[in-house]
């Protein structure tokens, strides 16, 4: 009988228990998956507000006019009239959002000399697939003369800029 009792003593006080808490945990759980969103909605936000200030964000037809009309021309001929950087990217990217304001810094760096450009592969699927773009960020540099070079990830400043200075200006 005492064991008994123990034992529903002990039910009892599971059952008081676990509809609270799992009510707790589910709010916290809702709350974390919220700011989580929220999160990488406010980082899309500034990624896509960001764009506005040096770097060029493309639709097809932009690119078609400005870079290389491939449907036109059936070997590389650039459009442009400085050197690029095309910067092929998502949205819910990790590594595309960390180089995005490393690029921003570099078009304003380097504004009147070069133009970097953005194109949002969810939103330019054509583009993107014409490229054969299998991971982002995928950087395609340009030079006035010469083939487009291509560099699969995120690189750091550094390199960026190592890259700007010899591909696309031919500095030694």
């Amino acid at each position: 009988m005492p064991y008994q009792n123990v034992y529903e003593m002990r039910m009892n006080f599971v059952k008081q228990l676990a509809l609270p808490l799992a009510a707790l945990m589910m709010t916290v759980s809702a709350c974390a998956q919220t700011s989580e969103k929220d999160a990488i909605q406010a980082a899309a936000q500034q990624t896509e507000k960001m764009g506005t200030t040096g770097t060029v964000h493309l639709t097809k037809e932009e690119f078609l006019s400005k870079v290389f009309n491939y449907e036109k021309n059936s070997e590389w001929k650039y459009e442009g009239d400085l050197p690029a950087i095309v910067d092929f990217y998502a949205t819910w990217c990790g590594p595309c959002k960390a180089i995005a304001p490393v690029l921003e810094e570099l078009a304003a760096e380097y504004e009147g000399k070069i133009h970097i450009y953005k194109i949002d592969t969810d939103q330019e699927q054509e583009l993107a697939a014409a490229f054969g773009i299998r991971s982002i960020p995928t950087l395609l540099f340009i030079p006035m003369d010469g083939q487009p070079q291509m560099s699969m990830g995120a690189m750091p400043k550094a390199q960026l800029k190592e890259a700007i200075e010899k591909v696309l200006l031919q500095k030694q």
